[in-house]
């Protein structure tokens, strides 16, 4: 039980009920759950490679896979929340997706799950998302849309890069979950969408890159482990943004309602995972209780307010930086389009992707939606890769990009 009392919500328990304690105790000592997803379970489109083993069951093959992926190495270079900071002790992409798996992690094995397909879920769930966090994807998503009446999010676009463009086979479980993700959209109780094979799920990527919005808020995970990424992508952020925000600058201790300043955060992490298994334990389905997700959705609301909206971190991203990414885009798709073998494009990207999928026999389709292909590039790239291409193209542009010195 954490040291500390949310005044907000006082009613929210910070421990178990004997009946719910029984049960995980059980789970604890290695009994798993009837409603978690098997090993043997695992669906991949080449069945005959990457057979479960007993020293690497298939979902452990997952997470092994993804951690040994350039896009899963690039994610220490990508913001989370605050871009252009010098400030080495804030969050990167990075880290929140290690900190999603640890927490998801923490539901699953009180729960009896399956932790090895939590932990791939979670490692990959971010690996198509775009520098400068969610500003940046609003940016790529706007260029994209205008030119293709498409719509780009990094979750559908991390579900790109496990299964077209590294071609890594991975379960049908893992690339669900990933897809089913999103913690912009928060729910207080999660079913299983009961999904079965791959015809269904290409039409559910499909529907998403046509629809956006419209098509991910109802995205349902097929498996109780992708119910518990998803819940815990939200507690992970809801108090270590408020951290990274103290720790920026952007907010004072005192700046929120409920008092707890930085320590929120560990509050939020013992509570909200007390409070999901005392009301999931033993049931096929993932839930909060009422007074515990109307606190998260009250603090969620609340980082919308102080942190995300702030103009101190809007006003990293002025009118310029929107204008470099239009600008990025319309060159990148030019280089495309012109066939430039001596642009970056194809150097650092068509190339490597190339030749990286005809190890397995697969080829990189870049030319036949060259839109596409730039959306591929620019959401690949790090924060200062990004800003060092873009500094190159347009000097005159360069002086938009915020400088923040460590002394």
């Amino acid at each position: 039980m954490p040291d500390f009392v949310n005044p907000l919500a006082p009613d929210v328990r910070h421990d178990l009920s004997a009946e719910a304690a029984s049960l995980v105790e059980r789970y604890r000592r290695g009994e798993q759950s009837p409603f978690a997803c098997q090993d043997v379970a695992a669906i991949r489109r080449e069945s005959e490679r990457d057979r479960d083993t007993m020293l690497r069951p298939a979902f452990v093959r997952d997470a092994e896979k993804i951690l040994h992926m350039p896009q899963y190495n690039r994610l220490s270079g990508k913001t989370q929340v605050f871009s252009f900071r010098a400030n080495d002790d804030l969050c990167r992409r990075g880290l929140h997706v290690q900190l999603v798996s640890r927490v998801a992690r923490d539901i699953g094995r009180a729960l009896g799950l399956n932790l090895d397909l939590i932990d791939a879920i979670a490692l990959g769930h971010d690996i198509g998302h775009t520098p400068f966090g969610h500003v940046g994807e609003r940016y790529l998503n706007e260029c994209y849309h205008s030119n293709t009446g498409r719509w780009f999010f990094h979750n559908v676009q991390s579900v790109r890069v496990l299964d077209v463009l590294s071609w890594r086979n991975l379960s049908l479980q893992t690339l669900d979950g990933v897809i089913c993700h999103n913690g912009e959209f928060e729910q207080q109780r999660f079913e299983t969408s009961g999904l079965k094979g791959f015809d269904t799920f290409d039409r559910v990527v499909d529907r998403c890159w046509e629809q956006g919005d419209d098509a991910i808020r109802h995205l349902r995970p097929m498996t109780l482990e992708g119910c518990a990424v998803r819940v815990a992508d939200i507690i992970a952020y809801v108090g270590k943004d408020r951290q990274d925000a103290i720790r920026a600058g952007i907010c004072s201790e005192d700046a929120f309602a409920d008092g707890l300043g930085g320590a929120y955060n560990a509050w939020a992490l013992s509570t909200f995972v007390a409070d999901i298994v005392e009301h999931s334990v033993g049931k096929p389905c993932l839930q909060m209780g009422e007074a515990a997700f109307g606190e998260m959705a009250r603090a969620k609301r609340e980082n919308y307010e102080l942190i995300y909206g702030a103009s101190a971190v809007n006003g990293d991203f002025s009118a310029g930086v929107h204008d470099v990414f239009l600008r990025m885009y319309e060159h990148v798709r030019e280089d495309l389009s012109s066939g430039r073998e001596d642009a970056p494009v194809f150097r650092h990207h068509i190339r490597v992707v190339s030749d990286w999928l005809a190890r397995y026999g697969k080829r990189y389709a870049w030319e036949d939606d060259l839109d596409l292909t730039t959306v591929d590039y620019l959401s690949s790239m790090t924060d200062d890769y990004f800003v060092a291409y873009a500094s190159s193209l347009f000097p005159d542009l360069a002086e938009v990009f915020p400088a923040y010195s460590h002394f």
